[in-house]
């Protein structure tokens, strides 16, 4: 019965974290860029009362007998799948339709990657994040252009007075890694590399190392199904419901035991 109590405990502080999950992502479902997370759950050791396979007299045991002890989140999973665009008509916005991140500098120096495309000019006329920092490679527009266009590949054209022909001023390189998943989530609609995620593949927007293309004008939504979380929420509750009632019961078992032994 002890046993039982434990047991039922890891299962409603697991869907604690479950929940949390959840609020997160709904929190987020009008982020810009945002990669809806999921919980992975694992089965926690096991007591073997009889081991499966044990001796016994002439024969083997064939199942044993094991007490499951509960189970603990081991992982929060991202899913990478394509948010929906929004169109809107700001020349600087840009979604990545397939794989890929934008390359951005922070203050430290080190880069960091974002699917959020929402850029704009700092008083230098460099295209930065709304954190003031830059795209790499880094692109300055002319503060005389009267067009910018960015085409599905990533170079980057401004149009300057007197000109009929547009200038090429930088071509925006995109990140892809081994295993986006892996990517550690640092806030402000970051991404940073680890050891999990591998190193970077640079590459030009729908070129040979599988990157997606750009989208001007448009920002890729949160891919995040806000009648699935609602789902997952109700789902989240009734398991911590009836693991909270088999702490009840074995309680109740427990206060019948003692009531016995008085």
């Amino acid at each position: 019965m002890i046993r039982a109590l434990y047991t039922a405990a890891s299962g409603m502080s697991a869907q604690e974290l479950n929940l949390d999950t959840i609020a997160n992502n709904l929190a987020n479902s009008a982020t810009t860029g945002f990669r809806q997370l999921r919980l992975q759950f694992q089965d926690m050791v096991y007591q073997n009362l009889v081991t499966p396979g044990a001796a016994q007299s002439q024969s083997t045991v064939s199942a044993g007998l094991q007490i499951g002890l509960g189970t603990k989140s081991a992982a929060t999973e991202v899913i990478n799948t394509q948010g929906s665009l929004n169109e809107t008509d700001n020349p600087l916005d840009m979604a990545i339709e397939g794989n890929g991140f934008f390359q951005v500098q922070r203050p430290d120096g080190t880069i960091s990657y974002t699917r959020a495309g929402q850029f704009q000019l700092n008083s230098q006329g460099t295209i930065v994040t709304a954190e003031g920092d830059p795209v790499i490679p880094t692109i300055t527009i002319p503060a005389t252009a009267t067009a910018i266009t960015i085409t599905q590949y990533g170079v980057v054209n401004a149009t300057m007075p007197g000109q009929s022909n547009p200038s090429q001023l930088g071509q925006i390189q995109l990140a892809t890694f081994p295993n986006p998943g892996g990517l550690e989530n640092m806030g402000g609609n970051y991404l940073d590399q680890t050891l999990s995620s591998g190193d970077p593949v640079l590459g030009n927007p729908g070129g040979a190392e599988g990157v997606g293309t750009l989208q001007q004008g448009y920002l890729e939504n949160s891919n995040v199904d806000v009648v699935t979380e609602f789902v997952q929420m109700v789902l989240a509750q009734r398991a911590y419901e009836s693991n909270s009632k088999v702490v009840k019961a074995a309680d109740d078992m427990y206060s019948q035991v003692n009531n016995m032994t008085r």
